[in-house]
């Protein structure tokens, strides 16, 4: 039985700037969501150890896998979107997010507080990859400036509204810790109707494709098993050791075939010919280093402000502010700019030098730091980050042709989230090595015994340690963070570097959308030559 040949599709035309901030409304309410997972919890998550009697170790994982999920499905997601209808994956992906906030929300041991993150972590894949997609394919690029500003005041909104959520949460003894899960729910299921009623893609007719799912899922076992090493290395076992000959031969062999497999397969999920484009490999070169400096950095601020400087969850979450306002300002400035005078290379490189400063900065604090200079460093930081990150996503979606933009986005997401679990994870063990070394030598020094282990191994209850050993672990976690910010620093170089080299072009002044329709066109021309010579 024949098919029903599909209708011919009107070509898609430029949207007008009400019609992209329509169709966004939904885009933001989810990045919105995503940004409050990993925010709220911040706060929370020195307060949620202690009750679950958790470990260090266990404090890293919390954050860590949720970043692992999402790194490892960050690819899956890019290529279905450049397969399947966007805005449906975009609202299963917001489905997932809900079910792991509420398994999250009623959990009752670590374990599966951890496997909740999983499932969030997940859903944050989908929205990372699918929203930038979405974005490019309705905006040009020489226009996508000024909206990425807009949600660069997204991203500091959620930041900054989720660490004053979670600390208020915590602090309200009505309420507490399990509502930073359960408060992300009624906005995710906001965004998925505001998505169902604002978003309209015009219908693409897709040929008939088969996902690679063993490349798929090559790549996944392949990234967790390192990621997992990562994670573990210095903490459950030593560096050198069976169990990391072990992880890492699995990772490093399941990655080469999962290489070998997809340079076979006719629907690669990462296609390895995009390498091949300069402006895509330095680009996720940068990304990746983005990611061990900023996350592995400033993932653990929150819990030196609660433990060396003493302050509750809710000032905590007010003492990022500099550094979010920096972020905002920078990134909407730059994104305005941008758009109006077409050039982009330049935010590149001034955001990644500014990083690199701002951690190199971050690097001297103690617990007697004045919260003014903590501000101007943290400030500095922000505003690298803001002319950085968002820009080099559009300096590689300008670059490649719209039916790759899927791959193309996905792929800077996939080694950003890495870079990003990587550096925290080795930075988590880090500081939990460097902790328990600082207190072990301040217990030695004042010639006590006894109690330095267990605060050392764990994240301790400020409120229950005696003044003495209150000061030794305030102590032991400001020089602990510092060095954090220093270990990350050459990662912000690194970047820099990478960037130095990318080479400025053009942006392109036509959407994602207009362009995969000149793209059909143009390969639907020589086919239909060929079918009428046949």
């Amino acid at each position: 039985m024949n098919a029903t040949p599909a209708p011919e599709q009107a070509p898609p035309t430029a949207m007008s700037d009400r019609q992209i901030l329509h169709a966004m409304s939904g885009l933001m309410a989810g990045m919105f969501v995503a940004i409050l997972a990993g925010t709220v919890v911040s706060n929370a998550l020195p307060r949620i150890i202690a009750d679950l009697g958790a470990s260090q170790s266990s404090y890293t994982w919390v954050v860590t896998a949720e970043l692992l999920a999402m790194t490892a499905t960050v690819p899956l997601w890019g290529k279905l979107s450049d397969l399947y209808n966007q805005k449906l994956l975009l609202q299963l992906s917001l489905g997932m997010f809900v079910v792991g906030s509420l398994l999250a929300g009623f959990s009752h041991e670590v374990g599966l507080l951890i496997f909740s993150r999983v499932a969030q972590g997940i859903g944050a894949g989908g929205l990372t990859a699918l929203a930038q997609v979405v974005m490019a394919a309705i905006i040009p690029p020489r226009r996508l400036g000024k909206y990425s500003g807009i949600f660069g005041a997204v991203f500091a909104v959620g930041t900054v509204a989720g660490p004053l959520i979670g600390g208020v949460l915590v602090d309200t003894s009505w309420l507490g810790w399990r509502w930073c899960f359960f408060i992300g729910v009624p906005f995710a299921l906001l965004a998925i109707v505001l998505l169902q009623r604002t978003l309209k893609l015009p219908a693409v007719r897709r040929r008939e494709v088969k996902i690679d799912f063993l490349g798929a899922f090559l790549i996944v076992a392949g990234v967790c098993a390192l990621l997992i090493w990562v994670s573990l290395a210095g903490n459950r076992f030593d560096w050198a050791s069976w169990q990391t000959a072990a992880l890492t031969g699995a990772g490093v062999l399941l990655l080469a075939i999962a290489v070998r497999v997809e340079s076979r397969a006719a629907e690669p999920v990462i296609p390895l010919d995009i390498f091949r484009n300069r402006t895509i490999t330095l680009t996720t070169v940068a990304s990746l280093f983005v990611g061990v400096a900023m996350f592995g950095g400033t993932v653990f601020l929150s819990q030196y402000f609660q433990v060396s400087l003493g302050k509750s969850a809710t000032v905590a979450g007010l003492m990022s502010l500099p550094m979010v306002l920096g972020l905002l300002v920078s990134s909407t400035v730059a994104g305005q700019i941008i758009s109006a005078t077409g050039r982009w290379k330049a935010y590149l490189v001034a955001g990644a030098a500014v990083m690199a400063v701002g951690l190199a900065l971050l690097s001297t604090i103690g617990t007697d730091t004045h919260f003014a200079l903590l501000s101007l460093y943290m400030a500095v930081l922000g505003i690298g980050v803001g002319m950085l990150m968002q820009n080099l996503v559009l300096a590689a979606q300008n670059d490649v042709p719209a039916a790759e933009l899927g791959a193309a986005t996905s792929v800077l997401s996939f080694f950003r989230s890495m870079g990003g679990t990587i550096g925290t994870s080795v930075l988590g063990a880090i500081l939990a090595n460097r902790v328990t070394d600082e207190i072990s030598k301040s217990v030695a020094q004042a010639g006590a015994s006894g109690g330095a282990q267990a605060a050392g191994h764990g994240v301790p209850d400020m409120t229950t340690l005696p003044a003495p050993m209150r000061a030794v672990v305030e102590h032991a976690y400001g020089v602990a963070t510092a060095d954090l910010f220093l270990v990350a620093t050459p990662f912000a170089l690194l970047a820099l570097v990478a960037v130095l080299f990318v080479k400025e072009k053009p942006l392109k002044t036509t959407s994602g959308m207009e362009r995969l329709a000149e793209e059909s066109a143009t390969a639907a021309g020589p086919r239909e030559t060929a079918d009428q010579a046949g």
